[in-house]
């Protein structure tokens, strides 16, 4: 039998000598890469958001633990201090209660409350921290006869002084212009707590920083409503939008928000969260400067503290949060009045409040401060002084944020009084001449009121719209000042006693001075006469511009401006003849220094508005006592003090006495420039010393001097702020005599054309005058038989 035979083996195939072809990856390996890409993703996403995270977490507790806002600091008016026998009327009283938010009632109760009846007036006062401590709340009781305080007690005992608190009269902002009054939780009302929690975020105690339920709740709404109608966001998620977002509507900032708002409620308690939205939340838009806070607000919508809001007041407050422009009650009364009884229904619905007084604050009106009352404490030019002197000892920046309190020495009363006389005058010069609107319009002026002894300023006006800020022309608007300039060339001339004294006669006749360039001045009297020679007290009573520019020449211009300097004119004036007539340019500010220098005897003290000013929690931090130095001889200026109190009672200024009483002593000046350009008064009684100028912003000639312009300004300031007129002792080393004032030589008091003048001794003049020779022989032998 053959042998079986092996199948043949099969042949391989041959290898290609091309690269091999690689079969495709398969799906599991695919998947296996993607997951890796994604867990690197998340990982790398994972880091960043942590470090996200940690990175807004440090931010939160550095911020809102630390320094949370820039405070402004606060500008106060000078306290209101009463005692017996001040001449202050009820009704000055209560209106400046009033302008510090106090509400007349029939009968006080609490911090706050006025009320008058009769001749008494009783008060509630509020606690202040002043510079030196601090001052109580107490009962007051004031009582009036004839026009002056005539008892006072504090608290149902008899006082000696009660001193209440002083206005705020502005402040000085940041540079976003934010404002905002600080508040612990404690000094807010609860039922506006409670009253803002139900409103705006009825789980803000249950939640962590969202509301997973309220989002829910206001899509729902929304979508109904097919318009957005109800916000999501709670009251922490709001306070982290305005303290640390921008606006904008992103996914990546509604998430930061969330997160921000898990780690606010992470590290602080509820109260600090609610506390931080009371001060941090806006609430109005008054020009640039935005009100932040309920606690600003009160005083901004209802101008008082937010302790005295009621029930009404407080639903507004907590109304306006949901938009301030929409619901502003000025503009849309109806619209405010409406979603704040909406915020009522809800606070009663949560059974704050029963049916009946639900029905009575939704009767109540809305109750805001009418517009002049919303802008009365706008006082810009005043602070516009009180910015120029802070700066010289703060930075700027601590000015706008650390919360200072600056005291100061400003009179709300002086300063209306100023106001009303600036704006009233220009009204009946425009009335009495009969300007046409333009010149009207161009008509304004400047008014600056200080103490004649301590150089403090007691207001200013910076124009005839005094409530807005804009260009201040008491202080920036220099103008040439005319007849104002001529004390300092007298003054510089009686310096000179061997030479000068009231009765040295003054030649006025024409002059001719020729500059360096050679140009001519030929000075002229106002009315345009020439009078000869006349005493020199009568050539500035008068305002003799040609023996005053004669007189000037012989003393030298140098001689002028460096008494002009020393009367404390730090401008630069023009070395030129017409400076003695004064055609250098000041400011009212300036003049009032020129001035303070004479009404305080020859004793220079820099003008001040700033008394003290305290940190934020009412540590003292720095005082201002007054400063005096020395730059004239007391009696010589008492010279000058006596010729500008003949200016007014003979001269250029006696049309004050037609309103002021003829015994009421006042000294001054007026002053008058070329073409009618500028009209000028400074003058001063024993308690105040006032700078008036008007002229037109255009520079263009008015139809006014300076005796028909500024000088009624002047004295109804003086005549409605002033208690107290001048009053001199003779000094020692100085005499007064009769003298013959066509001989310059000694007279007697019956003699005709006599006159009492003071004089520094050994300056007399020397001789008699025939009726005063006979007296004294009359006199010698009268006396040798008896």
């Amino acid at each position: 039998m053959p042998a079986a035979r092996k199948p043949p083996a099969k042949k391989r195939p041959a290898k290609k000598t091309a690269a091999k072809k690689r079969k495709p990856a398969s799906k599991k390996a695919k998947g296996g890469g993607f997951k890796v890409f994604v867990f690197k993703l998340t990982l790398v996403l994972a880091v960043v958001g942590f470090a996200f995270i940690i990175f807004l977490d440090a931010q939160i507790r550095s911020t809102f633990s630390g320094k949370k806002w820039e405070i402004p600091a606060k500008v106060y008016a000078r306290p209101l201090e009463l005692y017996q026998g001040k001449g202050i009327s009820q009704q000055q009283v209560i209106t400046e209660l009033r302008n510090a938010g106090y509400r007349p009632v029939s009968k006080v109760s609490r911090p706050g409350h006025m009320a008058a009846s009769g001749q008494r007036l009783d008060i509630y006062s509020r606690e202040f921290s002043f510079w030196d401590g601090v001052e109580p709340a107490q009962r007051l009781s004031l009582q009036w006869h004839n026009g002056k305080l005539e008892r006072l007690s504090a608290d149902y005992r008899d006082a000696d002084l009660i001193r209440l608190e002083p206005l705020q009269i502005g402040g000085i902002y940041p540079s976003h212009n934010e404002d905002r009054l600080l508040l612990k939780l404690d000094q807010i009302p609860l039922s506006l707590q409670q009253m803002l929690v139900e409103v705006e975020d009825g789980d803000f105690y249950q939640h962590w920083g969202i509301s997973v339920k309220a989002i829910a709740r206001a899509s729902v709404a929304n979508i109904k409503a097919g318009r957005v109608v109800q916000g999501g966001s709670t009251l922490t998620q709001q306070l982290v939008k305005n303290y640390y977002l921008h606006s904008g509507r992103s996914f990546y900032r509604k998430a930061t928000e969330a997160v921000m708002s898990l780690l606010l409620e992470l590290h602080y308690s509820k109260e600090e969260i609610l506390q931080g939205y009371f001060n941090e939340v806006f609430l109005a838009q008054d020009g640039p400067r935005a009100i932040h806070g309920f606690g600003l607000a009160a005083q901004y919508y209802f101008n008082k503290p937010i302790e005295n809001l009621r029930l009404p007041e407080q639903a507004l407050l907590v109304a306006l949060v949901r938009g301030p422009s929409y619901y502003d009650p000025w503009r849309h009364g109806e619209r405010a009045k409406k979603r704040r009884n909406l915020v009522l229904d809800k606070y009663a619905e949560a059974g704050y409040i029963d049916g009946e007084v639900l029905a009575w604050a939704k009767r109540e009106p809305i109750g805001v401060a009418t517009g002049k009352e919303k802008h009365r404490l706008r006082y810009p030019a005043y602070l516009d002084l009180v910015r120029e002197q802070l700066r010289r000892d703060y930075h700027p920046d601590d000015l706008s944020s650390k919360g200072l309190n600056i005291f100061t020495s400003f009179d709300p009363q002086v300063q209306t009084a100023a106001e009303q006389a600036l704006a009233e005058q220009i009204v009946s010069i425009s009335k009495r001449y009969k300007l046409d609107k333009m010149s009207a319009d161009q008509l304004n002026g400047g008014v600056v009121v200080s103490h004649p002894q301590t150089g403090e300023v007691l207001a200013v006006v910076g124009g005839k719209n005094a409530r807005y800020a804009g260009f201040n022309r008491a202080i920036n608007a220099k103008r040439p000042v005319g007849s104002l300039m001529k004390p300092a060339v007298y003054l510089a001339a009686l310096e000179q006693q061997d030479d000068y004294n009231l009765i040295t006669p003054v030649l006025d006749e024409p002059i001719t001075v020729e500059g360096r360039d050679g140009s001519i001045w030929q000075p002229r009297n106002y009315s345009k006469k020439s009078h000869g020679p006349v005493p020199l007290h009568q050539a500035l009573t008068h305002s003799y511009n040609q023996a005053t520019a004669q007189l000037g020449m012989e003393l030298g211009i140098g001689e002028v401006l460096d008494a002009a300097k020393r009367l404390g004119v730090e401008s630069a004036l023009p070395r030129v003849p017409s400076v003695v007539l004064g055609s250098g340019e000041l400011s009212p500010i300036e003049v009032t220094q020129m001035y303070q220098t004479i009404s305080s005897g020859g004793f220079y003290s820099p003008l001040k508005t700033i008394r003290n000013v305290t940190s934020n929690s009412g540590e003292p931090l720095n005082r201002y006592p007054l400063e005096l130095e020395q730059r004239f001889d007391e009696r010589v200026m008492q010279l000058m003090q006596y010729n500008l109190q003949e200016v007014m009672r003979e001269g250029t200024g006696k049309s004050a006495y037609r309103t002021l009483g003829k015994d009421f002593k006042v000294a001054g000046k007026t002053g008058t420039t070329n073409d009618l350009r500028d009209s000028w008064f400074a003058g001063f009684s024993g308690d105040r010393l006032a700078v008036v100028w008007l002229g037109r912003d255009d520079n263009a000639p008015t139809p006014l001097t300076g005796a028909t312009g500024a000088l009624p300004v002047w004295t109804a300031i003086i005549d409605q702020t002033s208690s107290r007129d001048i009053h001199y002792q003779k000094l020692e080393g100085m005499s007064y005599l009769w003298v013959d004032e066509s001989s310059g030589r000694l007279s007697a008091k019956y003699c005709d054309g006599a006159r009492y003048l003071p004089f520094i001794e050994s300056s007399e003049p020397e001789g008699s005058s025939g009726c005063g020779r006979a007296t004294q022989i009359k006199n010698w032998f009268g006396n040798w038989l008896n």
